[in-house]
């Protein structure tokens, strides 16, 4: 068993262990106070773990190799990260009652499909920093879809209360404790766009740095190729949303919407089509 796999293990494990225990913690009656130290240093050590195991599959003897579950893997990673340090800055820890178990989830199909494929030029500067790039925009969408399901959360909680608590399921009690502890939705929303900036710079940046590695290999500023097309779609998606933010006001069930369709089309620009040529389609 390679180390990737046993450390990828782990780290479901332990994003597991504490999806487990922010759910007793909120199942239970006792007050829901915002995540302590403990609890911190617990998410650090599970994004640790996760980190050392894309670096043992990624970085292999000097050569760089990525796979669909890699990818998403790697993309979860980074996102917990920038959730980690977000949260020291603002309360957001609803998020993570859909972070853990993303977590969890995208380890174990690492763990499962840890085939992977070699990179041409993986030496080359560029194309490692091109890819750093991309990686951080996709975990930066990521994190911002999470949000926007946080949201939809929020919105539908407020529209439809629940009268009586106690006669609910386990689940839906702890789901409605988390979002009734959560800042107001428009202290929510002011983190969603803010998140949507950054990752639009990514995007940007994305499309700019993959032009010029493509113009550097093939004398092509922009391959039309499905990575290229999708993670087009997604930042012409999310400038929409921003330029009708600025214009229009656009917010709430709105920015949603838009928010959940780039992301669909950044999940499509790498994960979903390496998905089906190695898995279904069986190829490399």
């Amino acid at each position: 068993m390679s180390v990737s796999i046993v450390f990828h293990s782990l780290a479901a494990l332990a994003y597991t262990v504490l999806g487990i225990g922010l759910f007793r913690s909120l199942s239970s009656d006792t007050p829901i106070v915002k995540a302590g130290h403990l609890a911190r240093l617990g998410l650090l050590f599970a994004i640790v773990l996760h980190g050392i195991a894309l670096q043992d599959t990624i970085l292999q003897d000097g050569s760089l190799r990525v796979g669909w579950s890699l990818a998403l893997s790697a993309a979860v990673w980074i996102g917990m990260i920038v959730f980690w340090l977000e949260s020291l800055i603002i309360r957001i820890d609803g998020l993570q009652l859909l972070l853990l178990p993303t977590g969890a989830i995208v380890c174990l199909l690492a763990a499962a499909f840890p085939q992977s494929q070699l990179i041409a030029h993986a030496n080359d500067a560029g194309l490692r920093i091109h890819l750093l790039i991309a990686l951080s925009a996709y975990a930066l969408v990521t994190i911002a879809a999470l949000q926007a399901l946080l949201m939809s959360g929020l919105d539908r909680r407020l529209h439809f209360p629940l009268v009586e608590v106690a006669h609910t399921g386990t689940l839906r009690r702890a789901v409605g404790r988390l979002l009734d502890a959560q800042p107001p939705l428009l202290a929510q929303e002011q983190v969603l766009f803010r998140l949507i900036w950054v990752a639009y710079v990514a995007l940007t940046l994305t499309l700019i740095s993959g032009a010029v590695i493509s113009l550097s290999y093939s004398g092509k500023w922009l391959p039309l190729d499905h990575k290229s097309i999708f993670t087009l779609l997604s930042w012409l998606t999310f400038g929409i949303l921003l330029i009708g933010r600025y214009v229009r006001g656009w917010r709430g069930r709105t920015a949603l919407r838009y928010t959940l369709v780039g992301f669909a089309f950044v999940v499509l620009a790498y994960t979903g089509s390496r998905f089906v040529i190695e898995v279904i389609l069986q190829r490399r």
